[in-house]
């Protein structure tokens, strides 16, 4: 019988002029992207944190600390591949993640197909087993009023 973990991830960011914006491992035309020691890309950093819960190994903040110089300016997809080894290092192996975006603008949703992909390709596993969504606040909030992008990831983890 297998053992099973599930695990969720959360992260937020600030827009920021002067910045790309990367998300899901892809570069979206934006005139600013999001503040962050990183690519800031919030849907990797969620993505990340839910795999690492599910090992029960910690966080992004524990495993690449943002006062580590080594990580500024870095790329999230590199960082992702990094946790997809740790995980199969650790004897478990990713058996579905869906993720979902909250952002006003701009609108995602012609390069879901493509963030599945990257995210995928990372993590070493096909594409259908990684899920994209993008939703708004209705105007509500911080994220609401454009300030940010926060993003949303629950996996599930199998070892047999």
């Amino acid at each position: 019988m297998s053992q099973i973990r599930v695990g969720v991830g959360y992260d937020v960011h600030a827009f920021a002029e002067g910045r790309r914006l990367v998300l899901g491992g892809v570069e979206i035309p934006s005139d600013r992207g999001l503040l962050g020691h990183s690519d800031a890309d919030v849907l990797v950093h969620a993505l990340m944190d839910a795999i690492l819960g599910a090992m029960r190994a910690g966080d992004i903040g524990q495993h690449f600390p943002d006062t580590d110089p080594e990580y500024e300016g870095c790329c999230s997809i590199d960082l992702l591949e990094r946790v997809g080894g740790l995980m199969r290092e650790a004897g478990w192996r990713l058996a579905d993640a869906d993720t979902v975006l909250v952002l006003e603008s701009p609108r995602v949703s012609p390069y879901r197909e493509a963030m599945r992909s990257e995210m995928a390709r990372a993590l070493g596993v096909e594409v259908d087993h990684v899920g994209v969504k993008a939703t708004t606040t209705e105007g509500l909030g911080a994220i609401g009023r454009g300030l940010g992008v926060a993003a949303q990831a629950v996996v599930i983890l199998e070892r047999d």
